[in-house]
């Protein structure tokens, strides 16, 4: 079978880590890289072992024709380096969050489904076999009828106003960089439509949001979502049933969970020893829709996207 050949677009830390994963799996490859820094993109392509660095996203889609483009670029350039990809009808990876706006997502997942080209939201964590064995044991009935789920992830991130994590320009914020993990995971346990939804924010002097509450109710089920970065939250996420809990430390890079009967005594312990990197399942993901033909991934399905899109909208709304 030919390799299976990615681009990325970005040549910062993350990007590092793609190309670790994808360099994992036997018949994929990075061929390219592409950076607005030629500088930044040929000492990137050096240090992974790449055959061609770009000063232009477009050139290199247009010279490299890759099977798919990794988007790893911040958040405020997802859109447009999407919308490009679509326009050469270029499979697209992008980091979370995709969207910064509910609008967008709409006009991507159009274009996606006009071009019939694949686009993934790169949520990784819904791939990890921590979270999966959670979700096992929660469709098993191990802790009975699921009744609330506390999910918590917080840091204290360094402040400094031009940084990706305070500056609106670069697509700052909680929501874009922590509350699209407690989100998209919770959905994925919850595994019901939502009823209802409020969601309250304190913002920063920069115009980013530094702390999310959003509580969801489904029928029969609630949930707590607690984001930070002013603050280093207990992170993890707590699933409560009538016969017991399942709890999984650092839900967003979750390496085991924990299974506890109504008594509060551990019934149950899993630790994930086999993954070395993390990325490597979406990215399969990714290589098995694309060359099924697919234009979504049923895991990270567009619905999920621009979902989570709409909570940005409603998050925003609540800016001074």
């Amino acid at each position: 079978m030919t390799n299976f050949r990615f681009a990325v677009m970005g040549a910062g830390n993350i990007a590092n880590k793609f190309c670790d994963a994808v360099n994992r799996i036997a018949d994929c490859e990075v061929a390219a890289v592409a950076s607005k820094s030629m500088e930044r993109a040929q000492a990137f392509a050096r240090k992974n072992g790449l055959k061609a660095a770009y000063d232009s996203y477009e050139k290199m889609l247009i010279e490299e024709k890759p099977d798919c483009v990794y988007i790893a670029v911040t958040t405020d350039a997802h859109y447009a380096l999407t919308m490009l990809c679509l326009e050469h009808k270029v499979p697209v990876l992008c980091e979370k969050a995709m969207f910064v706006n509910s609008a967008q997502a709409e006009t991507v997942f159009e274009k996606a489904r006009q071009e019939k080209v694949f686009v993934m939201e790169a949520m990784w964590s819904r791939f990890l076999p921590a979270i999966k064995m959670a979700k096992q044991w929660m469709d098993e009935g191990k802790i009975g009828t699921p009744s609330f789920i506390d999910t918590a992830i917080g840091f204290l991130a360094p402040v400094d106003k031009d940084n990706r994590y305070y500056s609106p320009k670069l697509g700052g914020g909680a929501a874009f960089d922590i509350t699209v993990y407690a989100y998209e995971l919770t959905t994925y346990m919850a595994g019901r439509s939502i009823e209802n939804m409020q969601v309250s924010a304190v913002w920063s002097d920069t115009g980013v949001d530094l702390s999310d509450q959003v509580t969801i109710c489904y029928p029969g089920l609630m949930a707590s979502l607690r984001t930070s970065f002013a603050a280093a939250l207990h992170e993890r996420m707590a699933i409560y049933g009538s016969e017991g809990k399942i709890v999984i430390p650092h839900p967003h890079f979750a390496e085991e969970a924990f299974l506890y009967n109504k008594d509060n005594e551990l019934v149950m312990h899993f630790q994930d020893t086999v993954t070395e990197n993390g990325f490597l399942y979406e990215i399969e993901e990714a290589v098995n829709c694309i060359r099924d033909g697919r234009i979504e991934s049923p895991v990270v399905p567009h619905s999920l996207t621009l979902d989570c899109a709409r909570l940005f909208d409603r998050i925003n709304s609540t800016r001074p």
